[in-house]
C-alpha cells in the first residue's frame, strides 16, 4: 500500500476532510514541531509514529487501528439499532397518545432531514432523534390545547403558556436517559429566541442542531396557518436575528414529504409501509386516531388493521402512494 507524503499542515487539512469517526494515524519524519503538534491535537490522531519506524511497530499500530475501527463501528451499530430503536418506541407511544403531535413530529423530521443534508454532523442521530421526539412533551397536555395549537387557532394566554412549556417537559422526560442528554437539550431549546454560547451548556454541533429544529418548527407553524411556501419563506427571512441565512437557504428547494407520490383510495388490505395517510383517520365516534401526513409504519399498519377488524373505522383510506 502506498502512503501519500505530506507535511503536518497538509495532513491536518486532509484529516479535517475525513468523516469524524475515521481512525487516523500519522507517520512522520517532518521536523516542524508546531505543525506536527497541531496535526496531532486538532486532527484527532489515534497513533503518532516517527521515522525511522520498524516493521513490528508499524504492524502493531495498524492492528490497533483496525481494532479501534471495529470498536467505532460497534458503537455506531449500537446507536443505530439499539438507541434509535428505543427512540422509535417512544415515537410510537407519542403516536398512540397524541396522533396530532406525532403527525407534526413527522413533518418536522422531514424538514430537519432536508436542512441537515447541507451540513456535516459528527452525531447526526442526535438531531434525527430530536426531530422525531420534538413533540413528546405534548403528552402532558390535554387534547383540546393540542388541537388548537396544531390547527393554527389563536389560544388564550394561559393555553399558549401551557403549550409553550411542552419542550421543557420533554427535556425533563429525556434528560435522565443515558446518551440522550444532548437530544433532550436540543428539544428543550426548540422555541428559544436566543441560544447560549457553545461550550457553556452544549457543544457547537448541539447548538446548530437546536437552531435547525427551531427553524423546522417555525416553518411548520406557518405552513399550517396556512401560508404559501413563498410567504412562509418571506416571513422567516424577516426574522434574521433568529435564523441564519445558510439555514434558510437550505429550505428553498424543500419538497413535500415522501417525494413524488400520488393520492389513492385503497382498502386496508392493500395498505403498505412507506405510504402516507392523506386524511384524518377518525373512528365512528369522531375521535382522531391518526393524523394526516403520518407515515404508515408496521406499528401504524397493525393498529389500522385491528381498528378495522373491530369495525371502528371505514375499510378504505385515502393515502399517498410512491410513484
Amino acid at each position: 500500500m502506498r502512503m501519500p507524503v505530506m507535511s503536518g499542515s497538509q495532513f491536518l487539512a486532509k484529516a479535517k476532510e475525513l468523516a469524524p469517526d475515521t481512525v487516523r494515524m500519522l507517520l512522520t519524519g517532518y521536523t516542524d514541531l508546531g505543525a506536527t503538534m497541531a496535526a496531532v491535537n486538532e486532527g484527532n490522531i489515534f497513533r503518532f509514529l516517527t521515522k525511522p519506524c520498524t516493521r513490528e511497530i508499524l504492524i502493531s499500530a495498524l492492528n490497533a487501528g483496525v481494532g479501534q475501527n471495529e470498536l467505532i463501528r460497534a458503537e455506531k451499530d449500537l446507536l443505530e439499532k439499539t438507541l434509535m430503536g428505543s427512540i422509535k418506541v417512544l415515537a410510537d407511544f407519542l403516536g398512540a397518545a397524541s396522533p396530532e403531535a406525532f403527525g407534526r413530529s413527522m413533518r418536522i423530521a422531514h424538514i430537519v432531514r432536508h436542512i441537515s443534508t447541507r451540513f456535516r454532523f459528527a452525531h447526526w442521530w442526535q438531531l434525527e432523534a430530536a426531530a422525531i421526539l420534538s413533540q413528546l412533551g405534548c403528552v402532558t397536555l390535554d387534547a383540546e390545547v393540542i388541537q388548537k395549537a396544531f390547527a393554527g387557532v389563536k389560544m388564550s394566554t394561559e393555553d399558549q403558556a401551557r403549550f409553550d412549556a411542552h419542550p421543557a417537559a420533554a427535556m425533563k422526560l429525556l434528560s435522565g436517559i443515558a446518551r440522550l442528554e444532548p437530544v433532550a437539550w436540543i428539544i428543550g431549546h426548540q422555541l428559544m429566541r436566543e441560544f447560549p454560547d457553545a461550550g457553556s451548556e452544549a457543544t457547537l454541533e448541539t447548538v446548530r442542531s437546536a437552531r435547525i429544529l427551531k427553524l423546522a418548527v417555525a416553518y411548520d407553524d406557518l405552513r399550517i396557518k396556512p401560508f404559501s411556501v413563498e410567504e412562509t419563506m418571506a416571513r422567516l427571512s424577516s426574522r434574521s436575528k433568529e435564523f441564519e441565512r445558510e439555514l434558510l437557504d437550505a429550505l428553498l428547494d424543500i419538497r413535500p414529504q415522501g417525494g413524488a407520490m400520488v393520492s389513492r383510495k385503497l382498502t386496508i388490505a392493500k395498505l403498505a409501509t412507506g405510504m402516507l395517510i392523506d386524511q384524518e383517520l377518525r373512528n365512528h365516534q369522531g375521535n382522531l386516531l391518526v393524523g394526516k401526513g403520518q407515515e404508515i409504519t408496521r406499528a401504524v399498519l397493525l393498529k389500522i388493521e385491528n381498528w378495522a377488524h373491530a369495525n371502528l373505522i371505514d375499510r378504505e383510506l385515502i393515502v399517498l402512494v410512491p410513484l
